[in-house]
């Protein structure tokens, strides 16, 4: 986009022209800087107090995880590169941060790892956020094709109380594991445990409040606006922005599937009322709370005294944890 200039006039316009306002503004998104501060923000916003109670739910925030990968491998099929298909494959985790930050490593127009890639971070940014407002659109579908009416009405007992140490050493004990599995992660996962951290202390209230409120908001504000500004015309109408989408429904329907699947795999070994709704299953998204909203929604139309929400939280808090691992994996291979 040219210069105005005139008689002391020499106005900059444009996200992609050095010197703008808006250019300035992008740096965030480019070198993923705000992802890991919405991530702090989340984190102080987050109560794991339901994974806690019940760690073997995050198995099924795990296996959520499979349509990242299997989108990796759809997206290397129609044509993409390494780096961008990595980036693609991330929309799965239906993680609009997580997406944009590993965009901005393996995709943004520049070399990576000896193959020159398309920058499509845009395309991959508003696939992630518009699949995420699309889950009570989405979910409930596959829900109701693969769950039967007997397993909708499945009552999980009531979660423990947890203590107060519990929930200080968790984002300790979380942060050291999840960072030997993945160490790219780190900035993500740093920020999520950090803020959870400024939270769960009490003695940081109002960090934890800037940090849950006012910051994440005002991130949220530039991140919108930048990556809104990025999706020019040349930039964002192509073939490939079209595939991205198409990629982007599949494995989000993958991911919900593979949640819902692994807990009715996982009730052949439980009894009673140790048995798992598999309702729950299709929260192992990174929607938080959206896919959780829609679980509770979901059982209370086959039983409206039959409450799944804090059941939900669980795999959903662990689908973002097994998102950003899955980045930090895939940043390690691809970079």
């Amino acid at each position: 986009i040219p210069f105005f200039q005139g008689e002391g006039v020499n106005l900059q316009l444009g996200i992609y022209q050095e010197g703008s306002v808006l250019n300035y503004l992008y740096y965030g998104v480019t070198k993923g800087i705000y992802p890991p501060l919405i991530f702090l923000g989340i984190g102080a916003m987050t109560d794991f107090s339901s994974l806690i109670s019940n760690p073997r739910l995050m198995l099924l925030g795990a296996a959520a995880q499979v349509g990242i990968f299997l989108t990796f491998l759809g997206a290397l099929f129609l044509g993409f590169n390494l780096p961008e298909a990595g980036s693609i494959g991330i929309i799965g985790g239906a993680d609009g941060p997580t997406a944009i930050f590993l965009s901005s490593k393996l995709a943004n127009g520049e070399i990576v790892n000896g193959m020159q890639t398309m920058n499509l971070i845009g395309p991959i940014a508003i696939a992630a956020y518009s699949y995420m407002a699309l889950v009570p659109v989405i979910q409930p579908p596959i829900m109701r094709l693969l769950i039967s009416k007997k397993e909708r009405l499945i009552r999980m007992k009531s979660p423990r109380a947890v203590s107060k140490l519990e929930k200080i050493m968790f984002p300790i004990v979380a942060l050291i594991l999840t960072t030997l599995i993945s160490p790219g992660a780190l900035p993500l996962l740093g920020m999520l445990f950090f803020g959870n951290i400024l939270k769960e202390s009490g003695v940081t209230r109002r960090l934890a409040e800037t940090a849950r409120t006012s910051m994440v908001d005002i991130v949220n504000i530039l991140l919108g606006l930048t990556v809104g500004a990025s999706t020019q015309a040349d930039v964002f109408i192509t073939k490939q922005s079209l595939l991205i989408f198409i990629l982007g429904a599949v494995s989000f329907m993958i991911a919900t599937a593979g949640g819902i699947m692994f807990a009715k795999v996982m009730n052949l070994f439980l009894k009673g009322n140790a048995k798992i709704n598999p309702l729950v299953g299709a929260a192992g998204v990174s929607a938080v709370p959206d896919s959780a909203r829609v679980v509770q929604n979901e059982g209370l139309k086959y039983d409206p005294t039959n409450h799944l929400l804090m059941h939900a939280m669980a795999p959903n808090v662990s689908g973002v944890i097994g998102s950003a691992v899955a980045a930090g994996i895939l940043m390690s291979f691809l970079l």
